[in-house]
């Protein structure tokens, strides 16, 4: 079967990049929903674990469940919101809160201007009459910056309406709350964080999304995929390979079959604009479930180094290529 290779090193290099810009990676939370992005869950929140991060933010409780004994305290972004003694969760709605369990532990998220999630800002206070009627520990406030890797003020726009959003709570005498809004992009570009936290997603996993226009901060890839050879064969010019024969050998050549497909996550893609991969060989004709076919006879190669580049081939985005990889595919540490 295909196999990920994933890089500790670049890693903790990512990491590094990020506590210099936040003066500390104890204010560093890892996110480590949907596999960690693909990554790994598990060996993902183990290695942030020794690394020294000690917040980290899953999908739901399933996968917090998994990796919560690995670090101080845990975000729950979307779930049913229980009383638990080390994760915290996301209330993206007043409804949210009526739901909760007496006692839970909550994090209030601030519909800012991304307009997807959270309270809306005019909300704000029966949100927080409602947190002490419902008996619920306010442990943090949050919103989600919709524009923060594109050029233009919308950043700056909405982290105005956050700050009255901060103003607003501390009004209310509450001065233990942690506030959060930066995500890998915000960190990434500006150069003050005055903040409590950073969650960071795709930036920690090697990829800056950020246009050139802005000071780069380099970060390294994480995750390599790769495909071993299960078959070779010989092809005469004329030759077609594999579903509907879009591929015509232009002339004779050795070519083998691999181990990966749309069924472990891999785009299908277009056979008439064919994906190269890292190794600078394209794949010929169509992506089957389970398998590709190459001009190669190696027993293994990489297909993917970077998935950035390789979104950029395929018209899509860093994130979507990642975790759309199968959790089944055998993940190793370099």
């Amino acid at each position: 079967m295909a196999f990920i290779k994933i890089n500790r090193d670049n890693f903790y290099h990512n990491l590094n990049q990020i506590a210099l810009k936040t003066g500390s990676k104890d204010k560093v939370a890892i996110v480590l929903k949907d596999n960690a992005y693909g990554h790994g869950l598990k060996l993902m929140a183990q290695l942030a674990s020794d690394f020294g991060i000690k917040e980290a933010v899953v999908r739901d409780t399933k996968e917090a469940n998994q990796i919560k004994s690995l670090f101080k305290r845990v975000l729950i972004l979307g779930d049913k919101i229980v009383k638990d003694d080390k994760c915290s969760y996301a209330i993206n709605s007043l409804s949210a809160i009526k739901d909760a369990q007496d006692g839970s532990r909550v994090e209030l998220k601030v519909d800012t201007g991304m307009h997807r999630n959270g309270i809306a800002i005019d909300e704000l206070d029966d949100a927080l009459n409602l947190v002490v009627a419902k008996k619920l520990e306010l442990v943090g406030v949050m919103t989600h910056y919709r524009s923060a890797d594109e050029i233009g003020s919308e950043l700056f726009w909405q982290q105005k309406n956050f700050e009255m959003v901060k103003q607003r709570v501390k009004n209310r005498g509450y001065q233990d709350v942690r506030f959060h809004s930066y995500n890998s992009a915000t960190i990434l570009r500006v150069d003050e964080f005055d903040e409590d936290l950073v969650r960071v997603g795709i930036g920690a996993y090697g990829y800056n999304e950020l246009p050139s226009i802005f000071d780069r901060v380099e970060l390294k890839p994480v995750l390599s995929l790769y495909a071993k050879k299960i078959s070779t064969r010989h092809l005469k010019e004329g030759e077609r390979v594999g579903y509907g024969g879009d591929f015509v050998a232009p002339r004779d050549m050795t070519i083998s079959t691999y181990d990966l497909g749309y069924g472990d996550g891999w785009s299908r893609a277009d056979s008439n604009k064919p994906f190269i991969i890292a190794e600078k060989l394209p794949i010929l004709g169509r992506v089957s479930m389970d398998f590709i076919s190459l001009e190669c006879d190696k027993d293994e190669v990489c297909i993917m180094s970077d998935a950035k580049d390789a979104a950029n081939q395929l018209e899509t985005i860093s994130y979507e290529l990642t975790t759309s990889l199968h959790s089944d595919i055998e993940r190793e540490l370099l």
